[in-house]
């Protein structure tokens, strides 16, 4: 069924530095996240993921095989995702529509940021980018 609330509030980006210097800060640190997806019928997956934020576009990232199952839920055409993160009594959960991205280009700029957050990525030739547009965002970091 179309929601078209919904369709509304995923086609709105949020300003992420508007969130505050706590909030920029909490995305820099090195934590975990989670990534939770739809299922066509059934309970959301969620699966644990290291994950970067660009404050100034907007975009959450997350590097992954292009052959895994959350690539393949978000498939061709985009999926709605949530990614969160906790340490403690902080939160935040940014909300947004995801899109698998293949070129080259797109891939290298997810390793460098990823790096810069965690550690440099294992080699993985089947490599995608999970590029998420943050439209909501819910927490108290």
């Amino acid at each position: 069924m179309y929601d078209a609330a919904l369709a509304e509030q995923l086609r709105r980006v949020v300003n992420l530095a508007e969130q505050g210097e706590g909030f920029a800060a909490f995305w820099q640190e090195r934590h975990l996240c989670t990534l939770s997806t739809a299922r066509s019928a059934g309970p959301p997956h969620v699966v644990p993921v290291g994950a970067t934020l660009d404050l100034e576009t907007g975009i959450a990232r997350v590097i992954t095989s292009g052959t895994s199952y959350k690539a393949r839920l978000i498939g061709e055409t985009g999926a709605p995702v949530a990614l969160c993160q906790v340490d403690g009594r902080r939160w935040s959960t940014l909300e947004g529509r995801a899109v698998v991205r293949t070129e080259p280009e797109q891939v290298a700029d997810a390793e460098r940021r990823y790096a810069a957050r965690y550690k440099p990525p294992r080699p993985n030739p089947s490599r995608v980018v999970l590029e998420i547009e943050v439209t909501r965002v819910l927490g108290n970091a």
